[in-house]
C-alpha cells in the first residue's frame, strides 16, 4: 500500500489513513539528503539500497521541484515501493529518502517517511532516532503551538516541532533554519538525525547535541557544480561516487541552498559527546565510517581484544574451531581465531532473504524465523569444541536456537562468545530492544545466562573493551552511548518512562498491535 503526496497549494493524499491507538516511536533508521544539478531521485533509490539494512519496514523519498514537494512512500522493501511510474514522478534536483523499521510496530503506511506540513513554506522531514519526549512535546504543540498531529510517531513530532520554530523567523534564510533548529534542540530529548526539505530554501540536515545518531556529510564536483549529500552511513556516499567530507557535529545545522551554496553551525549549547556505540556492534555496514572510525577496523579489535579475555581466562583451552554467526560477527570471529590461533570457519549458510530476528514479535515467530535463517554445514561441528561468535546477544532467543543447532550437528561441546557486553538495559534512542524483563542479560549473572542458552561456557566482551576497540579509531570520543550495556543513559529518564516504554515495546503489546 503506497502513499503518493503532490503538493503545490495543499496535499492530495490517495488513501484515507487511520490512527493506530497505541504509541509508536521511530527507530534505527536510514536516512539521505541530495542536493544536485540534475534529477536526484534514482540516486536517492540507490543509496536506499545500500541502507537497507538499516530498515526493511518501509521506504520514502520526496523532492523538490519548483514550488513543489513531490513525495512517494510506503511499506516494504525500497524495491518494493518505488517502480519506473512512482520514480518519474519524483522530479527534482534537491530529495531525500528514508528507510525505517519502527520500535513499537506499526504495519500502516501512515508511520512511513518522509512526512511533510504545508506551513510555513512547506517542510518534508525524515528522522532517525527517538524523542524520549514525545508525549510531552506532543501536548505543547497542540496547546501552546497549535498544530496538529496525525499520527502517532515521534518524526511528525519532530517535524512540527522545527516547522513551528521556522515559522517564528522573520524571514526564509539560512540563519533561520539554523536558529529554528536551535529551537529544536532546546525543545527536543533524546537521539536524531534529520534531513529536511524547506520550500524556498533547500536542504536542512542536523544532528542531535549528543551525536547519538550518525550523520555524514559528503561532496561530488560535477561539471554544473558541486553537489552535497548527508547520509546516515558513509557507505551511501561510496555507490554514489560523494567524497566523505565529515561526520556532521553533535548539535550541528547543516543548510544546503537550492543554489548549491552550504552553511552550517554548531546551533545547541556543548554537552558531552555521545555516539551509540551499538551503531559498531551491529548495525552499521562494516564498509562505513562513523565519527572518523571505520566500522570493519572496529570490529577487528574488538575481536582482538576478547581473544586476548579468551587466553587470559582459559589459557589451556581445548577450541578446535571458531566459527562466526553471520554476518556482522565475521570480522571479529577471525581476529579471535587469529589470536587464539585455531582455526576459523564458516560452519552456517545464511538465507539473506529472512529479515532481522530480535526486532521480530513473539517467540514462536523469532523461533521459526532462525530456523530459516541459518542452515549448519555438519563437517564443521562433527566431533569438534566449537567456539561460536556473536556480535551481541539481546533476548537470546536466536542464541539459544543456534547453539541447539550446533549440538545437533554433531558438535562435542558448544562455547559462545559475545563481542559486546550483556545487554541488560533497554535502549532508548532509536533501537527497538524489548522491554527489560525480556531481555536474557537483565537480572542474570554470565554463568545464569549460559545455563539458559545450553551452552558449555559463555563469554562476553568487557565494556571497558568495546569501548577502547572503538576509541582506537578516533581518540577525540571519549565518551559513548553505552546504555543498553551499563543503563547510563546520557540525557537523563523522566519517572515512569521505562514503564511506559515497556508496555509498548513487550511480545504482548505487539502481537496486540498486529492482531488489530
Amino acid at each position: 500500500m503506497v502513499v503518493r503526496v503532490g503538493v503545490s497549494s495543499g496535499v492530495r493524499n490517495e488513501q484515507s489513513e487511520t490512527l493506530d491507538p497505541f504509541k509508536r516511536a521511530n527507530t534505527m533508521c536510514g536516512i539521505i539528503g541530495i542536493v544536485g544539478n540534475q534529477n536526484v531521485a534514482g540516486q536517492l533509490y540507490d543509496g536506499l539500497t545500500v541502507l537497507q539494512h538499516r530498515g526493511q519496514d518501509a521506504a520514502g523519498i520526496a523532492t523538490v521541484d519548483g514550488n513543489r514537494i513531490h513525495i512517494h512512500k510506503g511499506n516494504g522493501l525500497a524495491k518494493d515501493v518505488f517502480d519506473e511510474a512512482s520514480m518519474r514522478l519524483l522530479v527534482g534536483r534537491i530529495g531525500i529518502a528514508h528507510c525505517r523499521y519502527p520500535t513499537a510496530g506499526s504495519e500502516g503506511s501512515a508511520e512511513a517517511q518522509p512526512f511533510y506540513v504545508n506551513s510555513p513554506y512547506g517542510i518534508a522531514l525524515a528522522h532517525n532516532g527517538n524523542l524520549i519526549n514525545a508525549e510531552a512535546l506532543r501536548c505543547e504543540i497542540f496547546e501552546q503551538d497549535r498544530r496538529n498531529i496525525n499520527t502517532e510517531s515521534d518524526s511528525e513530532v519532530l517535524l512540527n516541532v522545527f516547522a513551528h520554530e521556522l515559522g517564528l523567523q522573520r524571514t526564509l534564510v539560512p540563519a533561520s533554519a539554523v536558529r529554528a533548529v536551535a529551537g529544536v534542540h532546546k525543545r527536543c530529548r533524546g537521539g536524531y538525525a534529520v534531513v529536511s526539505l524547506v520550500l524556498g530554501l533547500g536542504l536542512v540536515a542536523f544532528r542531535d547535541p549528543h551525536g547519538i545518531r550518525p550523520l555524514v556529510l559528503g561532496k561530488r564536483e560535477h561539471n554544473e557544480g558541486t553537489e552535497y549529500m548527508v547520509a546516515s552511513e558513509s557507505v551511501a556516499l561510496d555507490i554514489l561516487g560523494f567524497q566523505r567530507v565529515r561526520d556532521l557535529s553533535p548539535g550541528e545545522a547543516v543548510v544546503i541552498t537550492s543554489r548549491g551554496e552550504l552553511f552550517s553551525e554548531i546551533c545547541a549549547p556543548p554537552v558531552e559527546r555521545a555516539p551509540c556505540i551499538f551503531e559498531y556492534v551491529y548495525f552499521a555496514r562494516p564498509d562505513s565510517m562513523i565519527d572518523n572510525v571505520s566500522v570493519h577496523k572496529a570490529r577487528m579489535r574488538m575481536g582482538m581484544k576478547l581473544g586476548d579475555k579468551i587466553l587470559r581466562l582459559r589459557p589451556d583451552h581445548d577450541i578446535d574451531t571458531i566459527i562466526p554467526i553471520p554476518d556482522t560477527s565475521r570480522d571479529a570471529a577471525l581476529e579471535i581465531s587469529n589470536v587464539l590461533g585455531v582455526k576459523y570457519r564458516e560452519g552456517f549458510i545464511k538465507n539473506r532473504y529472512v529479515g532481522r530476528t530480535f526486532i521480530m514479535p513473539g517467540q514462536s515467530e523469532r523461533d521459526k524465523s532462525v530456523r530459516r535463517k541459518l542452515n549448519p554445514i555438519p563437517l564443521e561441528f562433527r566431533n569438534r569444541v566449537v567456539l561460536l561468535v556473536d556480535d551481541s546477544i539481546v533476548r537470546g532467543t536466536t542464541s539459544r536456537q543456534i547453539v541447539q543447532m550446533a549440538r545437533d550437528a554433531g558438535a562435542r561441546k558448544v562455547y559462545l562468545a559475545s563481542a559486546a557486553p550483556p545487554v541488560r538495559y533497554p535502549n532508548i534512542y532509536g533501537i527497538d530492544m524489548p522491554s527489560a524483563n525480556e531481555l536474557i542479560a537483565h537480572g542474570r549473572t554470565v554463568e545464569e545466562i549460559g545455563q539458559q542458552l545450553g551452552c558449555d561456557w559463555l563469554v562476553y566482551q568487557d565494556i571497558e573493551d568495546l569501548e577502547a576497540a572503538v576509541r582506537e579509531g578516533n581518540p577525540e570520543l571519549t565518551r559513548f552511548d553505552s546504555s543498553c550495556f551499563d543503563g547510563d543513559y546520557v540525557t537523563g529518564i523522566e519517572s515512569g518512562y521505562f514503564d511506559r516504554l515497556g508496555q509498548s515495546r513487550s511480545d504482548e503489546a505487539k502481537l496486540k498491535r498486529r492482531a488489530l
